[in-house]
């Protein structure tokens, strides 16, 4: 199993979500985070003074898939989350060791 993590802009969550869906992602947990990377994020003018924005808005996505699946995942989230502007991202794949349902006590790829 993987675990995927992707940080993305937060205008693309709607379009990245149907993708994942399309191709049979069944659930992923999003967090408002803020952050930088090559940007060092920008300035903003407010009420007529300069100032610096460090950390950008961003969502990260978090979701658990079969090894099979990783790649195709990934692929789908570098193509759909993609503005060809700076700040678009990044993707993080882990090896997952374990995933249990509460529910039902389904362990590995049956509680994904």
């Amino acid at each position: 199993m993987k675990y995927i993590i992707a940080a993305i802009k937060p205008f693309k969550l709607e379009e990245v979500r149907e993708a994942l869906t399309a191709i049979g992602v069944r659930g992923m947990m999003v967090t408002e985070i803020k952050g930088f990377g090559a940007q060092s994020g920008h300035t903003e003018i407010y009420r007529g003074a300069e100032y610096a924005v460090n950390f950008v808005p961003k969502l990260k996505l978090e979701i658990g898939v079969s090894d099979a699946m990783a790649d195709q995942v990934v692929d789908t989230l570098q193509k759909t989350a993609r503005t060809d502007k700076i700040g678009d991202g990044k993707i993080f794949v882990l090896d997952l060791v374990a995933a249990t349902r509460v529910r039902t006590g389904e362990i590995g790829d049956d509680a994904l």
